[in-house]
């Protein structure tokens, strides 16, 4: 049988490594900057992944923190249990490969539904909007660089999203091509 982690949460990864750098921080300035990052989070449990971590020994409270009117809010510390489980987690998930399930894969795994005309069309358009989102973060990411004062380490999971960006982009056309052309068929 394997091992349960104490945190199996995808969360706790993206929140340790906020924590990294050393500065302490409370949950809701962790949702905050995930969400900047683009990282979809709840706030609910953001706060019920810290307690997690915090019972796990991974993270600390600090004295807690009051600014004007806003509530009281506790600002947690990584402990180096909690630095030891990062890197742990970071080395087995790049080392590691694994099934993952994305919505796409779903969908397109019963493309067939919606048959070849409305099936090309639909990746078409998917083609289509692939490309401007290619486009919008190939200009966030040249302008994040351009300067020199951003290290290229800094933004590498944004060239890797790029990567499979256009991977899917060029996929989805051909298999539109394909559909055009006849080279994959509908069963009648």
């Amino acid at each position: 049988m394997a091992k349960r982690r104490k945190v199996g949460n995808l969360l706790a990864l993206a929140l340790l490594a906020q924590l990294a750098p050393g500065l302490p921080m409370h949950p809701y300035q962790l949702a905050a900057v995930l969400a900047e990052r683009g990282v979809p989070v709840n706030r609910g449990t953001v706060y019920d992944t810290v307690q997690a971590m915090a019972r796990a020994g991974w993270i600390e409270p600090r004295a807690a923190e009051q600014a004007g009117t806003r509530p009281q809010r506790t600002p947690y510390a990584l402990t180096e249990t909690g630095q030891a489980e990062l890197v742990r987690r970071l080395d087995d998930q790049i080392r590691s490969p694994r099934r993952e399930f994305p919505e796409f894969l779903g969908a397109v795994s019963h493309l067939g539904v919606l048959g070849p005309a409305r099936a090309t069309e639909a990746l078409t358009e998917r083609g289509r909007r692939l490309a401007t989102l290619i486009g919008e973060n190939q200009g966030r990411l040249d302008e994040a660089l351009a300067d020199g004062k951003v290290p290229r380490l800094f933004v590498i999971e944004a060239e890797y999203a790029l990567t499979l960006l256009r991977a899917e982009r060029d996929w989805v056309l051909a298999l539109a091509d394909d559909i055009t052309e006849g080279r994959l068929t509908w069963p009648s």
